[in-house]
């Protein structure tokens, strides 16, 4: 098939979303299809760029800048961005361009236009893959009332909903928010789980066994450090945690609270505690076989359901997790089924450390885990089963299904 995959996000960008659409895009590639990858730049010259990556055409559309910029500015250069994109590429030699599919990843949730100006012209079914329903989370999160600016928002989210004939999210928990969605006739909802590629083997910058950490059990969290995952309980368990010589916590990633738990760390004199900036996303797993216990944190205050991409990564290097996250989370259930970690819903630093200390004394008894782990990963968080999915819901003979 001929797809088009628009998004805001993608390398040499490192978040996880880009990874996500990285590992995706090689994996349609591999897969025989033929991808476009459409990608808004507020960095290129022209009005366009083109590029091969890994046998996928990539177009950079010339757009406003949207990252690491005020609030007020992302909302008009978001809302301003699909518009941008879709004149820039009438202007690119792939301006008469046909698909025979075409999918965006949301965030963010501006692409609706874009979406549906390409579902148009081509006569296709589009995809939206979901990973986070904003601006509920913004909501939950006490980041925003039910006032204007959300009405903004979610009048955005809608439109954009209302261009796809298939949304896939992540979780089967976030299903019920697409319950009017579901019916107009012609649409589909499904559960997408989260991807990954097969893992890189670069040598990581990080080296445990050079820092305060050598020759402890090593907990580690590697990704964002924002508003939306509460990590502030996880220096509370490593200050509870102080006593236990043979533990440690390794924090790496980027984010808006980064500064602000470091200074927090130093603060409290947390010598058992160690942060690095973030890494490339090929060191990730040669960092993992350093340590023994991966660490997710969610804000309890969150309602929808998230699976985030750095527990996908935790299972592909068959390391066990500890999970603080929200009450009634699938992902409480996935642990435990798969018997691949503990986790708390209370957002208790209390109940978090002796969940990390029974898990300690799990993991030195338990040669299983990693398999286990691995074995999940394999089975459920592929991005050959991802590719898979999609290409079968794109096909014009699933709108009968």
């Amino acid at each position: 098939m001929r797809i088009a995959l628009i998004a805001d996000t993608f390398p040499p960008l490192r978040t996880s979303g880009a990874v996500q659409l990285r590992d995706l895009a090689r994996e349609f590639v591999r897969q025989g299809h033929e991808l476009t990858v459409l990608l808004p730049s507020s960095e290129i010259a022209g009005q366009w760029a083109m590029e091969d990556f890994d046998g996928a055409r990539v177009i950079r559309l010339k757009a406003p800048k949207t990252k690491d910029i005020g609030y007020v500015r992302r909302t008009i250069g978001e809302l301003v961005m699909p518009f941008a994109m879709l004149r820039n590429l009438r202007r690119s030699p792939l301006a008469g361009e046909k698909w025979d599919g075409v999918v965006w990843y949301a965030p963010t949730i501006f692409l609706g236009p874009i979406a549906r100006a390409l579902k148009k012209a081509s006569g296709c079914r589009g995809y939206l893959i979901i990973r986070d329903i904003f601006p509920e989370w913004a909501v939950d999160m006490g980041l925003m009332g039910r006032g204007l600016p959300y009405r903004f928002f979610d009048a955005v989210a809608r439109y954009q909903y209302s261009v796809a004939d298939v949304i896939g999210v992540q979780t089967p928990g976030n299903k019920g928010y697409f319950t009017q969605w579901i019916k107009r006739p012609g649409r589909r909802l499904e559960v997408l789980q989260n991807w990954l590629g097969a893992p890189a083997d670069a040598p990581s910058t990080i080296v445990v066994g050079e820092t305060a950490l050598a020759g402890r059990k090593v907990f580690v969290y590697a990704g964002n450090m924002g508003v939306a995952q509460g990590m502030g309980v996880l220096l509370d368990l490593a200050e509870r945690m102080r006593s236990r010589a043979d533990v440690g916590f390794l924090f790496v990633g980027r984010g808006s609270d980064a500064q602000r738990l470091r200074e927090d760390a130093r603060t409290r004199g947390l010598d058992n505690v160690v942060f690095r900036d973030e890494i490339h996303p090929d060191e990730i797993p040669n960092l993992y076989a350093q340590c023994h216990i991966g660490l997710v944190a969610l804000d309890p205050r969150h309602r929808t359901h998230n699976i985030p991409g750095k527990f996908l990564t935790y299972m592909q290097s068959g390391l066990p997790v500890l999970a603080s996250v929200n009450a009634g989370n699938d992902l409480v259930g996935l642990i435990e089924e798969a018997r691949v970690g503990r986790s708390v819903t209370d957002a208790s630093a209390e109940s978090l450390a002796r969940a990390a200390v029974a898990l300690v004394d799990e993991v030195g008894a338990d040669a299983g885990f990693a398999e286990r782990c691995k074995e999940l990963s394999a089975r459920l968080f592929s991005a050959d089963t991802a590719v898979r999915q999609i290409a079968a819901a794109l096909h014009p003979a699933a709108h009968a299904v």
